[in-house]
């Protein structure tokens, strides 16, 4: 990667503050490391964050020596933030920008390119875009404005237009001379933004513009602290006092005064009309205070803007609130209200909405029931099972229903209590269920109560992309509505993950209000918890002779392609590997029987394990393990044995499905083991030895580093003394991945006859 050039100061110093970003961290800093134009640094200010950003901050500045990490002790808020940066930064010039929101491509270019045609202002004013979760681009306001600027240098009293521009300070450069040595700091508070953007403004003696687009201002569905309702947002009449304090220590200004009044008074109004940012129980107060703040600053000579914004002013200075929200209320059209009732009409669903579901809801929440569901219905299965089985030792209180599909019944477990999806019973313990675990999300027409708590456990690391990442990739997106599936994420109250992959990924891809759990997957505590004799024992009851290799192949589903289509050659690769190996073919369980499984079976050349009710138990009594872009090699290397990637379509599925790394780069933490992208290659991995040689073994042990991050044998416990025992804090607590001990290979183990046991539920695996 490019670094700067020694103590040199560079042309651009970006600043970036950062807090709870986790999920969207790698984007903005990967924005500005890709920038064509490389004579800049990142002054990245940790701001004591809860989450791994301070973490994923420092290994990007042990990657490229342009990110300069400053982390502070104690959480001080974005504008102190962002002092620490300005003081940090060795630039000619200081671009703030927020660690959400991306910076285009050619941006640095483009502001260096106008820098040096304007003769180094003070200020560079910058266009900038709107995006959306559902990759809707919105161009901004002011994109005319700053074209007309051309390459003109002016101050804000000679184009007052150029104040009206959003009020943020990412949305601009500074010449770190004006800015440092004006002693410009951001005040404590929300609205910091523009207090700083009008007294630098009125301040700089030399403005200049580009219309070029350099800011993507990320717009978060949640997470948005802006759009957090809470007393906070009072601020907002401080900041505004202390612009029109600093209007009054500079006469000068007076030509400007109306303006900024009006601004100030549209954004009391803007504030007091959202929802999100003012309560219904504090907006006559915040009104109030409003047409306090109208009368004490209100220049003489005032002239009203026109239209319904007027009439709005007018009823500020008249201070009634009564009025103003009389006002409101008229202006909600009848299209508003009746978008307003299909929403909780949608909300509801029809199914839901019938008799039955509607008394249940009315019902007192049971504190001590639990509902468990996994892979849409299709039995005790994968962590949700786990988590039952740890709960019944730890929480024994807490009683568990499964929720099955009527042709899986006859798979439930002797002893489980269940009901089948949408009879009587189902209704009832969804509404009163103090608890809903789930691997999958539960059906749209479910209302999830203020008083449950919905666990989603998911059911894989993600490889392919998920949620709404998939909107970009048409084989994966056909006949999904983004905004559904979004609608029943909100649902989620936590979301357990493996590893910081998985939690920074869940985090952007889901953006809804979910707490992470970092636990780790409970269905893979049994790879930590199986001795030697199980592993034979395993190994015996699917058939697989004393010293043999058994090969697990797990290929994933296709997107693109309708049905199992068969990738590998089985008859001749089974013949080319010897009689010294087996394989076990599992597929994906989307799929049905195949026949040719099936032949090939009845003909003693493979092991169709594909229906096997037990997939751990087959991860325990496999050497290896064939797959291509299933997440089922994130689980099987908590066991340390070889993983060969074996993608045939490799560019195929990346373009058709998308994937966050590249499973066969070869690189470190992304490559498992061995790869073969064709069967003479596969064939020649196992035939050279490499499959289990060293290179192979470095590899794995770079992958499971990244990927077995908490599972650790303990996951389950952790989840229900959080879950079920209100235990916060992380118990016990994950141990480091050199002292974890995972179950024995097969090939390290004596033959020796064991007693048949009966097997644990542990369920299915996404493969």
């Amino acid at each position: 990667m490019p670094v700067a050039n020694g103590n040199a100061s560079p042309k651009i110093s970006v600043v970036v503050p950062v807090y709870k970003v986790q999920g969207y961290l790698r984007a903005c800093l990967d924005s500005i490391l890709s920038q064509s134009f490389e004579d800049f640094e990142i002054v990245a200010i940790d701001d004591h964050s809860p989450d791994a950003c301070g973490r994923i901050l420092d290994e990007y500045a042990a990657l490229d020596s342009r990110v300069i990490p400053v982390h502070l002790e104690e959480n001080q808020g974005i504008g102190k933030a962002r002092d620490a940066g300005a003081l940090k930064s060795r630039g000619e010039y200081i671009l703030f920008l927020d660690s959400d929101d991306t910076l285009a491509d050619g941006a640095l270019q483009a502001i260096a390119d106008r820098l040096e045609a304007t003769g180094d202002p003070d200020i560079l004013l910058l266009n900038h875009v709107r995006t959306y979760w559902n990759n809707r681009v919105q161009a901004s306001a002011a994109g005319e404005l700053l074209a007309s600027a051309g390459t003109d240098v002016f101050t804000a009293l000679e184009r007052p237009d150029f104040l009206t521009m959003f009020a943020v300070v990412w949305n601009r450069a500074y010449r770190r001379e004006f800015y440092v040595g004006n002693n410009f700091i951001f005040t404590d508070g929300i609205y910091e933004d523009a207090l700083m953007v009008y007294k630098t403004m009125l301040t700089a003696q030399t403005i200049a513009a580009t219309d070029h687009v350099c800011v993507e201002y990320r717009q978060r569905r949640q997470g948005n602290s802006m759009r957090t309702p809470g007393r906070k947002h009072f601020g907002i009449f401080q900041q505004y006092a202390r612009l029109f304090e600093f209007l009054d220590q500079h006469p000068e200004t007076e030509p400007v005064r109306a303006l900024l009044f009006e601004r100030a008074a549209s954004h009391y109004l803007f504030t007091l009309a959202r929802e999100d940012r003012i309560v219904p129980k504090d907006r006559a107060e915040f009104f109030k205070l409003a047409a306090a703040s109208y009368k004490r600053y209100k220049p003489k000579g005032f002239v009203l803007p026109e239209g319904s914004q007027g009439v709005r002013f007018q009823l500020l200075e008249r201070g009634s609130y009564t009025a103003y929200a009389a006002v409101t209320a008229a202006g909600n059209t009848r299209r508003q209200v009746i978008q307003r009732a299909t929403k909780v009409k949608t909300k509801l669903g029809k199914t839901a909405y019938n008799r039955l579901y509607r008394l249940h809801l009315r019902r007192p929440v049971d504190e001590n029931l639990a509902v468990y569901a996994a892979y849409w219905n299709r039995g005790v299965a994968c962590n949700p099972a786990a988590i039952y089985h740890k709960a019944k030792e730890l929480a024994p209180n807490v009683h568990g229903v499964w929720i099955v599909r009527r042709d899986m019944v006859d798979n439930v477990p002797a002893g489980v209590d269940y009901v089948v999806a949408n009879s009587p019973r189902y209704w009832e313990v969804m509404a009163r269920a103090k608890y809903l675990v789930n691997n999958v999300n539960f059906p749209n027409n479910i209302v999830k109560r203020p008083e449950q708590v919905f666990l989603q456990t998911h059911h894989g690391t993600p490889l392919k992309q998920m949620g709404i990442d998939q909107q970009k990739y048409p084989a994966a997106a056909k006949n999904m509505s983004f905004a559904k599936m979004l609608e029943r994420a909100d649902k989620w109250d936590l979301s357990l993950t493996s590893n910081q992959h998985s939690t920074e990924n869940w985090e952007r891809v889901y953006p809804c209000a979910f707490e992470a759990i970092e636990f780790g997957y409970p269905r893979n505590d049994v790879f930590f918890r199986t001795d030697g004799d199980d592993v034979l024992r395993i190994r015996r009851e699917l058939g697989i002779e004393d010293g043999k290799k058994a090969i697990l192949y797990c290929p994933t589903v296709r997107d693109y392609q309708k049905g199992y289509v068969p990738r590998i050659d089985l008859e001749r690769f089974c013949s080319e590997l010897g009689p010294d190996f087996v394989v076990l073919v599992r597929t994906h369980y989307f799929y049905g029987a195949d026949p040719r499984l099936e032949a090939l079976q009845e003909r003693g050349l493979i092991k169709d394990v594909s229906t096997y009710p037990v997939v751990e138990d087959l991860c325990l009594a496999a050497d290896a393990l064939i797959t291509d872009y299933s997440s089922i090699m994130f689980d099987y290397a908590c066991l340390d044995r070889p993983i060969v990637t074996y993608a045939d379509d490799w560019e195929v599925y990346r373009k058709a499905r998308g994937v966050y790394f590249d499973i066969l780069s070869g690189q470190p933490g992304e490559t498992p083991g061995a790869t073969a992208t064709d069967e003479d290659q596969l064939i020649e991995v196992f035939r050279s030895g490499a499959w289990n040689g060293s290179k192979a073994a470095e590899l794995r042990a770079a992958f499971r580093e990244r990927f077995v991050q908490f599972d650790d044998g303990n996951a389950a416990e952790r989840v229900v003394r959080r879950l079920y025992l209100g235990q916060r804090e992380t118990t016990p607590a994950v141990l480091p991945l050199d002292e974890r001990t995972p179950a024995p290979a097969p090939g390290t183990l004596a033959q020796a006859r064991i007693p048949r046991q009966p097997t644990g539920e542990h369920g299915l695996i996404d493969a």
